[in-house]
């Protein structure tokens, strides 16, 4: 009896170790509270991170304990990249945003378009459309944004009120500048006091796909007889663009 009771703590001991080495060096999943990145990301979406894929730093690991005082193993993230980051108002809450500018860029809103480097983002309108802003339901218009040859993506300004010029943001170097794609919804990069810019420590990993999605408002855990219509079957296992 005492034999098996300590086979079993040391398989438990042995999986958790296992867990933490996943989670630190491979796949970490995330939550989607928030409609900052919708339509690409919606509240309820679950998904996973690649943590190799900007190389290892002390947010790497569980509670951003000080194992790494650099990031190492580094790899360039390009435009379009949805990452997600420790937000730097305060190194601990986990934001996940599109990756719009680099060192030494500068970016710009100017009549509701992106500039980057003084050069016009094309975006094409696809339709009108509601989404959530919130726990608020506004009218937007979408655009297909394209940022790069291999990235390009839905965007959502508001039908009215939308934002529409800025400053010149002048990205330091180590550092990064992040939209969400909910234009007019999302406390990003563009917010100097509560986002702004993000350095390359604070890089978590790249978003890769979702493993599942539930719609809250059509049901919860304890409805289980409105799961069948509350899951978003067609989102799991989506690829992230």
């Amino acid at each position: 009896m005492k034999k098996k009771i300590i086979e079993n703590f040391n398989s438990i001991i042995i999986a958790i170790f296992l867990a933490i080495l996943i989670r630190t060096f491979l796949l970490q999943p995330f939550y989607i509270p928030s409609s900052s990145m919708e339509n690409t990301l919606l509240i309820g979406d679950r998904l996973f991170v690649t943590k190799y894929s900007y190389g290892y730093s002390r947010h790497s690991f569980p509670f951003s304990i000080g194992v790494l005082k650099k990031r190492i193993l580094f790899k360039e993230p390009s435009r379009g990249d949805v990452i997600v980051f420790k937000t730097p108002a305060d190194n601990r809450t986990d934001y996940i945003k599109r990756l719009i500018g680099k060192s030494g860029d500068k970016i710009q809103f100017i009549n509701g378009d992106l500039y980057i480097n003084n050069k016009k983002i094309i975006k094409t309108f696809v339709e009108n459309s509601k989404i959530f802003c919130g726990n608020e339901v506004v009218n937007v218009k979408i655009y297909k944004e394209k940022i790069s040859i291999k990235n390009n993506y839905k965007i959502a300004y508001f039908s009215k009120g939308s934002f529409t010029d800025s400053d010149v943001y002048t990205v330091p170097k180590n550092h990064y500048f992040f939209l969400g794609d909910n234009r007019d919804c999302s406390s990003d990069s563009r917010y100097l006091t509560r986002v702004g810019y993000v350095k390359k420590e604070n890089l978590v990993g790249k978003a890769r796909f979702l493993f599942f999605s539930n719609d809250k408002t059509k049901g919860n855990f304890f409805t289980f007889w409105k799961w069948h219509h509350s899951i978003r079957f067609e989102r799991i296992l989506k690829k992230i663009n």
